[in-house]
């Protein structure tokens, strides 16, 4: 029987060893497998290898997982509880560097222990998207505050203009594209793209009519 350190990083820029080392220091659980992974816990995407840990767990096979914080495993609070209870109904415990009270609910008897559990991750998965969401919050107001709009800038006039000017005297989109160049903000030079020059010969129709 081999137990489980499982790390998670959504981002490039995180550094998985700190999050090992901080699990490894708490283990008093004999050999484990470490289980690294990149991706996100709170997006609903595949993530293979939370499969494969469940896997491991309803077989038996595993009877401690230890992560750095519980959001490791899901921010949706929700998820979080079904797994919580998904490991209860397979007798694996779940400890956590970040939050230690666990092990004092681990100790208590039935059924304290389960309803102490379902307080507190009812709890810890609130601040879990909470934080999620004022993060998300405070994005979009900075991008406000920047007076810069989402998406791509949109073409000038004159690159417009030239765009109408070609269409009216026959040239194809593909001849309009090679032809109609435009500068970006870093002053380099591009050709408008086909979709562009669709998209403002749609739009000038439309107008027209």
């Amino acid at each position: 029987m081999v137990n489980k350190i499982l790390i998670r990083t959504s981002t490039e820029d995180q550094n998985p060893e700190n999050q090992l080392r901080d699990c490894l220091a708490i283990n008093t659980y004999g050999e484990v497998d470490v289980i690294k992974e990149q991706t996100s816990a709170w997006k609903d995407i595949l993530r293979p290898k939370m499969i494969k840990l469940k896997e491991d767990i309803s077989s038996g096979n595993v009877r401690h997982l230890i992560v750095w914080d519980l959001d490791r495993l899901f921010r949706n609070r929700n998820k979080l509880m079904a797994f919580f209870k998904y490991c209860k109904y397979y007798n694996c415990q779940i400890h956590s560097f970040r939050q230690r009270w666990l092990e004092e609910l681990n100790k208590m008897p039935s059924p304290f222990d389960e309803i102490m559990h379902n307080l507190m991750l009812q709890f810890i998965g609130w601040m879990a998207e909470e934080e999620s969401r004022l993060k998300s919050d405070r994005v979009k107001i900075a991008h406000k505050n920047s007076n810069k709009k989402w998406g791509r800038k949109p073409l000038n006039k004159i690159v417009e203009k030239k765009v109408l000017d070609l269409h009216r005297q026959g040239k194809s989109i593909r001849e309009i594209s090679s032809s109609v160049v435009y500068w970006d903000k870093s002053r380099n030079k591009h050709n408008i793209s086909k979709s562009a020059v669709h998209k403002i010969i749609k739009l000038n129709k439309r107008t027209v009519s």
